[in-house]
């Protein structure tokens, strides 16, 4: 039973904790032992909240009262280490923050708990949220459960890591450049990145203000796109409508985006998600969308300046003890003799290139695409990728995902492949902005029509915890 509760959807194990087969302890303590068992091979979950079975009670003495039964009423969720959660420390990585332990909530957070939810504990991520890798200075390196030579992406790849092994039934990540769907394609789950400013971001480190606020926000990662729907329903404050008719819709679908190429099996997988909703009855060109291969440059131009003050800000003082990453990114900063007017030039052209990809998205409310170049790439590859024999800065390889950034989109990761050698390989479908509902209506016919999250590789038990 152990085993199938961590492996179980979050709103399959909502439904019979609200039915009473499963008791919000059962749940606490099953995801507890899977924690100590699996976790010390991953590294994915760096903290548990020493209240887990406490708030697990507290689940079902509302669940026998009948007094209050959220949508989420006992079910075991991780946050992020970039947000807060109270009680439980919040570095975002960073030597700097070390001994931060939040006070309160961030909102997001607190949706979570007011619906019921567990918090079970911290996920881990890149130092400060900088890298596609989940590895920083003071909680070290996070593995990919189906290849523990590979990462499981970042910055939300602790995340994605822990939701794949059965270590939580979902996760709250974040997402400024990819950081909740390129962790989901690499690890095999399921994603979403709202449109900004749907889901509150107060309580997130490095603050979501400022150009962040143009293109980054909070986002649920899970097993189903059920469960995304559930989460954004909460996180979000309002319904996610996936009961739209999609049949007849026009979709436009792409392998690369004319700048990048991506592996054979990218472009398998892109395929195959266009194929499924063909046969749902969807109308699917092959079409790029008009500047997707400019969202890297414009990426760039938008929030790398906006990067360097923070960094500069943040580790005034205490140079020294800023991971590899964060001291590149430092240097280049000192660089940069302010860049006000390129920041405006390129927000003018932003929201110019923005306004004419949303008029060919008037007729083609849906686009599925390749979250990146490559599946989970190795450890040693975090700056560097090879494909097809050529190598590319590992942010270059991920312009895809920025695409959705960058002109704010809406969009989902749904597993749809795998390589040669078995690593999962996600596609986004991506939709116009606050269309949440019909993005997650295809990601469903993708789910459906291509098996959805498998798990990885059987990975050891573990035995009784005392709490």
């Amino acid at each position: 039973m152990s085993d199938e509760l961590t492996t179980s959807s979050a709103s399959r194990l909502a439904e019979l904790i609200r039915r009473r087969e499963v008791s919000p302890v059962e749940a606490a303590e099953a995801y507890v032992r899977r924690v100590e068992g699996v976790n010390p091979a991953l590294n994915a979950v760096v903290a548990l909240a020493p209240d887990i079975l406490e708030r697990a009670r507290e689940a079902e003495r509302e669940l026998m009262r009948g007094t209050r039964v959220g949508p989420l009423l006992g079910v075991p969720l991780t946050v992020k280490e970039t947000i807060d959660a109270r009680g439980l420390r919040a570095t975002a990585g960073s030597k700097a923050r070390a001994g931060r332990v939040a006070e309160t909530d961030a909102a997001a957070v607190a949706r979570l708990r007011d619906a019921g939810a567990v918090v079970l504990g911290k996920t881990n991520c890149a130092e400060l949220g900088l890298e596609y890798v989940s590895d920083n200075p003071v909680y070290g390196r996070t593995l990919n459960p189906h290849d523990h030579a590979r990462t499981p992406g970042g910055s939300s790849g602790g995340c994605a890591a822990a939701v794949a092994a059965g270590l939580a039934a979902a996760s709250l990540g974040s997402d400024l450049s990819g950081s909740v769907r390129i962790p989901a394609h690499f690890c095999g789950v399921l994603a979403l990145r709202p449109t900004a400013a749907r889901i509150p971001a107060d309580g997130h480190w490095p603050p979501v203000t400022g150009p962040y606020a143009l293109g980054g926000g909070l986002g649920p990662l899970a097993r189903s796109v059920k469960d995304l729907a559930l989460l954004f329903e909460v996180l979000a404050g309002r319904p996610a409508d996936t009961a739209c008719d999609l049949r007849g819709l026009r979709f436009a679908w792409f392998e690369d985006d004319g700048e990048t190429p991506v592996t054979d099996e990218t472009r398998e997988a892109v395929r195959a998600a266009a194929e499924a909703l063909d046969a749902a009855g969807l109308a699917g060109a092959k079409a790029r969308p008009p500047h997707a291969g400019q969202a890297t440059e414009l990426w760039l131009s938008l929030f790398s300046h906006a990067t360097g003050r923070f960094l500069r800000a943040a580790y005034a003082g205490r140079e020294e003890e800023a991971g590899p990453p964060a001291r590149l990114l430092l240097e280049r900063a000192r660089a940069d003799a302010g860049a006000a007017e390129e920041f405006l030039d390129a927000w003018e052209r932003r929201d110019r290139l923005r306004a004419e990809l949303l008029g060919w998205m008037g007729e083609r409310p849906l686009v599925v695409a390749p979250v990146g170049a490559v599946p989970a790439f190795l450890h040693e590859e975090a700056r560097r990728v090879e494909v097809g024999g050529r190598a590319l800065p590992t942010f270059r390889a991920f312009g895809p995902a920025q695409f959705c950034n960058v002109f704010d989109l809406p969009a989902a990761c749904v597993p749809a492949g795998r390589t040669r050698g078995g690593l999962p390989v996600g596609v986004q479908l991506v939709g116009r902005p606050f269309e949440e509902g019909l993005v997650l209506a295809a990601a469903a016919v993708v789910e459906r029509a291509l098996g959805g999250w498998q798990p990885p590789p059987t990975l050891p038990h573990g035995g009784p915890h005392q709490l």
